[in-house]
């Protein structure tokens, strides 16, 4: 991992936050920009960076991709996300060292491919980030196990995304929702596969208001 795999937005001189942005499949970090703007502008403390992905797109000259979508289907996309998955954290890791951050005070703010990635390093038993924000993405596989306590989750979603179905984000809350997880779940109408303006706004806010659970709830609760 280096710089040149990243395009910064915002750098204090001693970070309080750190917000990783990740672009989807065919597009580069640049795409993230005006998302990565917005969390600069909200949050002046925190280091704000967009990462390109390790592999070159198969679908988009000059895109990227974190994992390859040829062929893919509900029985493989799992292994290939398994795959791609430590390079990821790998490049959280790099950031969080070059910040001075831990996971607690990390949030991982994906976009479709990007936000699968996100959602998958969510699942691990030892998350990377405390924070997971996904637009217009899903699980690569619905979760078995319920998430690490300090580990909360927003699913947010177009109701018009013809890419990326808006029930994918349905099933994930209630998936999260029986597992007793820290979440939040939005679907927009009239919002498609796009870093909506309504969308982006919205993401913002979950970092701006949301208090995780594990700051309110009394021994032995389970989020509602």
């Amino acid at each position: 991992m280096n710089d040149t795999q990243a395009f910064i937005l915002q750098q204090p001189q001693q970070a309080a936050q750190l917000i990783l942005l990740f672009h989807g499949v065919g597009a580069t970090a640049q795409s993230m920009a005006p998302l990565g703007l917005a969390y600069a502008q909200a949050f002046p403390q925190a280091m704000v960076v967009a990462l390109d992905s390790p592999y070159p797109s198969e679908l988009a000259p000059g895109g990227r991709q974190w994992f390859s979508v040829t062929g893919i289907t509900e029985e493989n996309r799992e292994q290939r996300v398994a795959a791609a998955l430590p390079a990821f954290e790998y490049a959280v890791r790099y950031w969080q060292q070059r910040a001075g951050v831990d996971a607690a005070g990390t949030a991982l703010v994906g976009f479709s491919q990007g936000a699968i990635m996100a959602l998958a390093s969510a699942l691990r038993p030892e998350p990377v980030a405390a924070r997971v924000i996904a637009l217009a993405g899903r699980f690569a596989v619905l979760p078995e196990q319920p998430l690490h306590e300090n580990c909360t989750v927003h699913l947010l979603h177009g109701k018009t995304d013809a890419v990326m179905p808006y029930r994918h984000a349905i099933e994930g809350a209630m998936r999260l929702r029986t597992l007793g997880a820290d979440f939040t779940a939005d679907v927009l109408p009239f919002v498609g596969h796009e870093l909506h303006p309504e969308l982006m706004a919205l993401a913002v806010e979950k970092l701006q208001q949301h208090i995780p659970a594990r700051l309110w709830l009394q021994p032995g609760e389970t989020p509602d």
